[in-house]
């Protein structure tokens, strides 16, 4: 009997250069999108669907540009065409993720989605597991709890809000998506998945432009709107497609929880709203596990694989 089911030799192997390089990009993803909520703090637009629809239209005509400006015309038709199922299944992801934030808004609280989103390392690593049998170790499932309950600490002051079942679900929908993209992304690493986020951003523009009441925006909204397309959506997903694919899917969900505890710093920098105690709290139990963990991996990755050997990455 043949088997072919995946098996841990088959997942992808990167330098630890590569590997550091995926680190940095992931994180840089994260910093675009934490930017998202002081830019959207200057849009006076009633209807979000209309927002969603022109921050997706900027990020596609981003996406598209970077692309042709990279690999050329017949080098972007060749990566949409050869991108596959892999590159479908992350540009769903994508879609439905941006789209459930938008509905989600509706029926639950921010903090509740934030909550939600905390546990994105989790899932990312179960299912890289569970899937692909991808290694997660101790100190990587030691950095997702002290994340997960540094969060749990941001967003503790707001529980008390309104809930429903639909908003909640939606949240944990959020979570199950960007996870899912992450562990595709890194599991098929081959596949270049810039173009699967620029499909992604086109399907949720495409679903916006069904439901929103208007398009016609100010000269300044359109401004603010150029910038959360292409800066925080645009480039965001084009680091992420670029870095998520180099590291493993458990390490690129922990760095991309930079983005829900930088998000508060920009917001009170720029908008003067002072975080609260806990947020401060909360956020300093994040930044400081994701530093140690990131810390002890560039670490590992120094360390030479046997005694008076160096310049040689340790063996997985």
């Amino acid at each position: 009997m043949t088997d072919t089911a995946p098996s841990p030799a088959a997942l992808p192997s990167v330098s630890p250069r590569e590997e550091r390089i995926g680190m940095l990009l992931v994180f840089l993803s994260a910093l675009m999108w934490s930017f998202g909520g002081t830019i959207a703090r200057f849009i006076h637009i009633g209807d979000s669907w209309t927002v969603v629809f022109w921050r997706s239209l900027w990020a596609v005509a981003f996406l598209v540009a970077f692309m042709v400006w990279r690999d050329g015309w017949r080098g972007t038709l060749k990566l949409f065409r050869h991108m596959g199922l892999p590159g479908l299944g992350v540009a769903f992801c994508f879609a439905t993720a941006s789209t459930s934030f938008v509905v989600a808004l509706a029926y639950t609280t921010v903090a509740n989605i934030l909550l939600m989103q905390a546990g994105v390392p989790l899932l990312a690593a179960l299912l890289a597991w569970l899937l692909f049998r991808e290694r997660v170790s101790p100190a990587t499932w030691v950095a997702i709890a002290a994340v997960i309950t540094g969060v749990a600490i941001m967003v503790s002051e707001s529980l008390g809000g309104a809930v429903s079942p639909i908003g909640d679900g939606l949240a944990l929908l959020i979570a199950v998506m960007f996870s899912s993209a992450t562990v595709i992304t890194r599991r098929f690493a081959h596949v270049r998945m810039v173009p699967a986020t620029c499909l992604g951003a086109l399907l949720a523009g495409a679903f916006a432009a069904s439901q929103a009441a208007e398009f016609a925006v100010s000269a300044r909204d359109m401004g603010f709107l150029f910038a959360f397309g292409v800066v925080n959506l645009g480039v965001g997903l084009a680091f992420f497609a670029m870095g998520a694919r180099l590291v493993p899917a458990a390490i690129a969900a922990l760095l991309g929880t930079f983005e829900p505890i930088l998000g508060p710093i920009w917001v009170w920098l720029v908008h003067s709203e002072v975080p609260s105690v806990r947020t401060i709290i909360g956020g300093a139990v994040v930044v400081t596990a994701l530093l140690v963990h990131i810390g002890l991996e560039f670490k590992r990755q120094a360390r030479p694989a046997r005694p008076g050997i160096t310049g040689l990455p340790t063996p997985n």
